[in-house]
């Protein structure tokens, strides 16, 4: 998974077999996690705020079925992404004091703060420990047990990414998809609206087409394969096949969708409206992506303007069209 971090590398420091470095580091490196607001600002990118992105897929459901505009589900809404939040930097943790030692040998991964000596090891490690076990604890007392039930299967998902499936070629991409896909069931599920076949469908390609995106940008980074068993195990051709693969099948899933009313309405117009937008984000994401930008996808998100301006219009028709219907 990828990290927000925007630190300088530290490749000078000596380190102690925990991973903490032990000497000085290069001119002008920032100190070491000593200082309480050192270590509180380390363990902040920790978490890796930016990719609390991705639990906004918790609002697709409920904004597809014209619902947000209920306080009650738009509370729900808003906890599960608070939970899906606590969850997901809970896993991040875990996961960057599991890997520190790879981390240290990618160009780029290597200023995330455990791998960097920024933060302890112990200290990521028990953040991560409570955040896990408090997301769940906090969903208990609400009496949701449909959210609490695909929190579970979320959190289960990734323990066995982190432990096992992040080694194994294809799985991986499965995995990290389902991680996705869970947070869009959890948005249907905080409120217990059902979600359609379209709905299911276009997530989970797209789940697939991001993931694929990321490996093959990770692909093109010399010396990746070092600090990824799976990568080495993949050809930037196959990678490719597959991000066309989902791609493909994904828009044909949502052009059927939005043509689905045969009747001419103003929301089946809408509907069909949002197709141009929805093959321009593809489009744009495919060729970002080919560029050797797309490790990051959040970053993408935060930062390509016609990227930004092609989703606002596909939210803007389907939102739009929701509400006409």
């Amino acid at each position: 998974m990828s990290d927000a971090s925007s630190a300088a590398p530290r490749g000078d420091a000596a380190a102690s077999p925990d991973g903490a470095p032990t000497g000085p580091g290069p001119a002008g490196a920032p100190p070491r996690a000593r200082g309480g607001r050192i270590a509180a600002g380390a363990l902040l990118r920790a978490v890796r705020p930016k990719q609390w992105l991705k639990n906004l897929l918790v609002f697709a459901a409920p904004g597809t079925a014209g619902l947000l505009g209920d306080p009650v589900v738009l509370a729900w809404s808003a906890a599960a992404f608070v939970l899906f939040c606590a969850a997901s930097s809970g896993t991040y943790l875990l996961n960057d004091v599991r890997d520190a030692p790879r981390d240290r040998l990618h160009e780029r991964k290597r200023t995330r703060p455990v791998a960097a000596g920024e933060l302890s090891p112990s200290v990521a490690a028990g953040t991560g420990a409570v955040l896990l076990l408090a997301a769940p604890a906090a969903a208990v007392p609400t009496g949701n047990w449909p959210l609490l039930a695909v929190l579970a299967g979320y959190l289960v998902l990734t323990t066995a990414y982190t432990l096992v499936l992040k080694n194994v070629a294809v799985l991986d991409l499965v995995a990290v998809a389902g991680c996705h896909v869970l947070r869009a069931v959890a948005g249907g599920a905080a409120i217990g609206v059902p979600l359609t076949r379209w709905f299911l469908i276009v997530v989970c390609l797209g789940a697939l087409l991001v993931v694929t995106g990321k490996r093959e940008a990770e692909l093109r980074t010399p010396g990746a394969a070092r600090t990824r068993d799976a990568l080495g195990r993949y050809s930037l051709s196959y990678l490719t096949q597959v991000r066309t693969m989902a791609s493909a099948a994904m828009i044909v899933t949502y052009c059927l969708w939005a043509l689905e009313d045969p009747a001419t309405t103003p929301a089946s117009v809408v509907h069909g409206a949002s197709i141009v937008p929805f093959i321009l984000v593809v489009l744009r994401y495919h060729l970002l992506v080919d560029r050797g930008v797309g490790e990051e996808p959040e970053e993408i998100a935060l930062r390509d303007r016609p990227l930004q301006l092609c989703g606002a219009a596909l939210l803007a028709l389907v939102g739009f069209g929701v509400y006409l219907a």
